[in-house]
């Protein structure tokens, strides 16, 4: 006999679908308006409706690792327009400074970090562009090579996990990018993702057993 799907799922599983909502609604978006600057305007308010609520993220794409953060894919669409992922900072974890080469929204989840914009000097050399923000939960921030599209990001707490939420126009873990050494030339990278499996976004009779 075959088990029910809902018997599979643990009653505490988080509740799945406000990232399927999402989803949906950011792949929408881009049939509708696929120019950039509507993308970042209107991408940043679903993003922001996201974040603004912390009980949808499985607990197997927030877990931290001891020595790096780790970047774990939620969702990447099928023709590799958005990918979606979760950043999961440990305490004082930070990157290097990076470039993207394609737009991105930063959406706080849990805990802080600052996102510290730069900008080349004359020589090629990575300086800083202004203060770092400080993104508390339900905060957005943008980044792309029309707006500015190198940074770098850091858990603001040293005793606690922060969690963020990324959304790139395209799939990230497999864009050829750069990082910027503060005393040596760019380097070339392929980020990858933490994970192998990813969260079922469409297993609605679960949806079903938790109004029942």
């Amino acid at each position: 006999m075959t088990t029910p799907e809902s018997a599979l799922a643990p009653a505490d599983a988080a509740p799945i679908t406000p990232l399927r909502d999402f989803v949906i609604a950011f792949g929408g978006l881009l049939d509708e308006h696929p120019d950039e600057a509507r993308i970042l305007e209107d991408g940043s308010a679903l993003l922001a409706r996201l974040v603004a609520r912390d009980d949808w993220l499985p607990e197997a794409f927030a877990a931290p690792h001891p020595t790096y953060y780790q970047q774990y894919l939620l969702h990447a669409d099928s023709t590799e327009r958005f990918s979606i992922v979760s950043f999961v900072w440990g305490p004082g974890q930070k990157t290097p400074i990076h470039d993207h080469t394609v737009w991105g929204l930063i959406g706080m989840l849990r805990g802080a970090e600052y996102n510290q914009p730069f900008a080349l000097d004359t020589a090629g050399r990575p300086v800083p562009s202004g203060d770092p923000d400080r993104l508390e939960p339900g905060a957005v921030a943008a980044v792309s090579p029309t707006i500015g599209d190198l940074h770098r990001v850091s858990n603001a707490f040293d005793d606690r996990v922060s969690i963020s939420i990324h959304v790139y126009g395209a799939n990230i873990g497999g864009v050829h990018r750069h990082t910027y050494p503060e005393d040596g030339p760019r380097k070339p990278f392929v980020s990858g993702y933490s994970n192998s499996t990813l969260p079922n976004l469409w297993g609605r009779s679960k949806d079903g057993r938790r109004s029942a």
